[in-house]
């Protein structure tokens, strides 16, 4: 049964990872080890937060098997006899009752599973994902660029933690009481790893304890979810803005260098590769412009330099990345605006039946016709929904106070106040280890939530951004897997140390966990384990009364980066500026859509007659050759025009669409929302070569 266990939780993990790589990813345009590095780092962080639970629960059942064999009971006790009420012979205490828990693991799988999921995350956030990240951004056009570019940013990179692991190891070295081995080196290592990531972890659990629940708080009021709807939309208006006119600005100086080195240049199969990565009706424009029988060296114009290509090549690759991103997340905007205003119109309507303003092309499946109908669909968005989003944000408010106070009293073992420690240990005088694992998954659920949702919400300008439907870069779908591979191991540890299965923290006489047992003991720096690991968690108080004033936001507002906040005037300029950019969207797009329809109704209505037409004249035909079975030429020629006069007559009574907008051209490359303009697969790899 534990074999069961640990396979199924194997199986779930990877196909949730699999499902976050799919919803931010790009599985046909991104490069193969992209999605490899990034899915087995969220693979092997989201495996440590379900596992640890199973570690517990198998901790406790062996301290059980520990406590019956060395708890005895002195020589001198005497099982008494009640019945003649005399003493009998001396002999031990009966041994408590220690059944295995469903889940248990065997000894000797756990070590070498946590070696190998540790030390393989390790590598991945310290060694192999910086220098892929190097690699993706570089604008080289050869293998040996790409790894030259990387190797000179990450000399760089590894220097400042280098910086902090001689740091360490000058401290134990100068310890007179310490002798160097290599497991004080390891120990010192993970310390350096672990503390580093203990400073990033605060500030994002800080965040995320007050941000979630206000969040879901925030989403049942619909006025505000609403106006902040309008805000994003003028905000992210002029980002699109910004990214058309970077796209214009880049392609002007590829079609320069294009018109400047013609076919049989050296650096031409440089502009060639440059050209695959621009968007399409940019590479006709160019490609009709271009003169490939005009000699490279007829003309004095000075040539680029191959470096001056590769930061050409590396903007490109930028600004048609950005651009995309932009053009899609505006129309998943504009759908959720459109939604949020549906919502706000049916509240008030009497028959009690959502009516959506752009009803979907597609026909409705059997969850609509029987479960989501039109009907549950009003109830759910008028009445229900914001009611349950408020009930879930209480519970979330009351689950991060308890977080918050276990935080800052787990330290204390006489007497317990960490709440998820009392939660343990009554669990475990019963020897409930469904109950002991359901509650470590709760809890390390809830902090993982907490602080991986700060992760997938912070925006570093454009050079950090998880965009989701596929929108994320390469680069930033690596940075989030070196995050989560540098803040799981810290998160585990102190979630350990708040259910006090942590000694070292705890000082407690009792078997550690296999995961602690990997990690070495922290008492090799004395001063980090009884110090920064104990009283560092406690400024999450200060951050959590931050988060709740937004200080963080109006900080922002001040610099110049606007924020939305319901009081400020620049906020409800944005908002109206929002709104009326909204109901420019949904006049044309009803427009489109009007179109549409009068179009599909008059194709409906001609075919039906071309049918009815076509159907007569070869009723007429059928008559004629009965008539005049031999027939002669000039008939049947006759006939034949006759036909094709009134094809043609038909073909052309199809009605002109005055909408005022230009039709766009459907050669596959048709904008419809949810859809981005996209190259060929071989055009948008980003690792692609010469």
């Amino acid at each position: 049964m534990s074999g069961v266990a640990l396979a199924l939780e194997v199986v779930v993990v990877f196909f949730l990872a699999l499902f976050l790589l799919h919803r931010y990813g790009d599985f046909h345009k991104q490069h193969r080890m992209v999605l490899f590095a990034t899915l087995l780092a969220w693979f092997l962080c989201f495996l440590i937060v379900f596992i640890l639970p199973l570690d517990v629960s198998t901790t406790i059942y062996n301290q059980c098997e520990i406590d019956n064999q060395v708890h005895l009971v002195p020589s001198n006790t005497f099982i008494r006899d009640n019945s003649s009420n005399t003493s009998l012979f001396p002999t031990q205490r009966v041994a408590k009752s220690c059944h295995k828990p469903w889940s248990y693991i065997p000894d000797g799988i756990l070590p070498v599973f946590w070696r190998v999921v540790y030390w393989t995350s390790q590598f991945l956030t310290w060694l192999l994902i910086p220098f892929m990240q190097s690699y993706a951004r570089s604008g080289g056009f050869s293998i040996s660029g790409k790894i030259k570019t990387a190797l000179i940013e990450n000399a760089i990179y590894y220097g400042t933690y280098l910086l902090i692991f001689c740091s360490l190891l000058i401290y134990v070295a100068v310890t007179p009481k310490w002798h160097l081995s290599w497991s004080d080196l390891r120990t010192i290592g993970i310390t350096a790893a672990n503390t580093w990531g203990l400073f990033l972890l605060v500030l994002l659990l800080g965040y995320g304890l007050v941000e979630i629940p206000r969040s879901y708080w925030r989403a049942s009021c619909h006025g505000q979810l609403l106006a902040k709807t309008y805000f994003k939309a003028a905000k992210l208006m002029t980002e699109k803005a910004d990214a058309e006119e970077n796209l214009e600005d880049v392609m002007e100086d590829v079609r320069t260098v294009n018109e400047t080195i013609k076919y049989n240049h050296p650096l031409r199969k440089c502009i060639d590769t440059i050209l695959r990565k621009c968007p399409v009706e940019y590479q006709e424009k160019m490609g009709r412009n271009m003169d490939d029988y005009e000699d490279f060296d007829d003309k004095g114009n000075p040539y680029p330099s191959k470096n001056s290509l590769v930061k050409l090549h590396k903007k490109v690759i930028y600004a048609v990345q950005r651009h995309n991103r932009t053009q899609v997340q505006w129309q998943i905007l504009l759908d959720e605006a459109f939604h949020l205003e549906d919502v706000a119109k049916n509240e008030t309507s009497l028959t009690h039946q959502f009516i959506h303003s752009f009803p979907s092309a597609e026909p409705p499946g059997w969850v609509s016709k029987y479960l989501y109908t039109p009907t549950v669909e009003w109830y759910w968005e008028c009445v229900f929904r914001r009611w349950c989003y408020r009930v879930l944000a209480v519970l979330l408010c009351l689950f991060s106070a308890a977080v918050v106070w276990s935080e800052c009293t787990f330290f204390s073992t006489q007497p317990v106040l960490s709440l998820f420690a009392v939660f343990i240990q009554l669990a475990e005088r019963d020897y409930n280890y469904v109950y002991i694992e359901m509650a470590c998954f709760v809890t390390i659920f809830f902090l993982c939530y907490c602080v991986y949702s700060t992760v997938f919400r912070i925006r570093v300008f454009n050079y950090y951004y998880l965009a989701p439907h596929h929108q994320t870069d390469a680069y930033s779908l690596q940075f989030s897997g070196m995050l989560f591979c540098r803040l799981t191991p810290p998160l585990c540890l102190n979630f350990l140390g708040v259910i006090h299965m942590d000694s070292t923290i705890s000082h407690q006489q009792r078997q550690q966990t296999v995961y602690n047992s990997i990690m070495g003991s922290m008492q090799v720096l004395s001063f980090i384990a009884n110090g920064f690991y104990i009283y560092y968690p406690m400024l999450i108080v200060l951050l959590c009364i931050a988060t709740y004033f937004s200080l963080g936001t109006r900080c922002l507002n001040l610099l110049g980066f606007q924020q939305f906040m319901g009081e400020n005037d620049l906020t409800s300029d944005l908002v109206d500026e929002g709104r009326e950019l909204i109901r420019r969207e949904r006049r044309k797009r009803q427009r489109t859509e009007d179109g549409e329809t009068r179009r599909r109704e008059w194709r409906e209505r001609y075919s039906d007659q071309r049918e009815r037409y076509g159907g007569r004249s070869r009723s007429a035909y059928s008559e004629l050759k009965e008539t005049d079975g031999s027939g002669t030429d000039t008939g049947r020629a006759q006939s034949r025009r006759d036909r094709n006069d009134k094809a043609e007559l038909l073909q052309d009574a199809e009605p002109l669409d005055f909408t005022g907008e230009e039709q766009l051209e459907t050669d596959n490359r048709r904008y419809a929302g949810g859809h981005y303009l996209a190259t060929s697969a071989s055009r948008s790899r980003i690792f692609d070569d010469v």
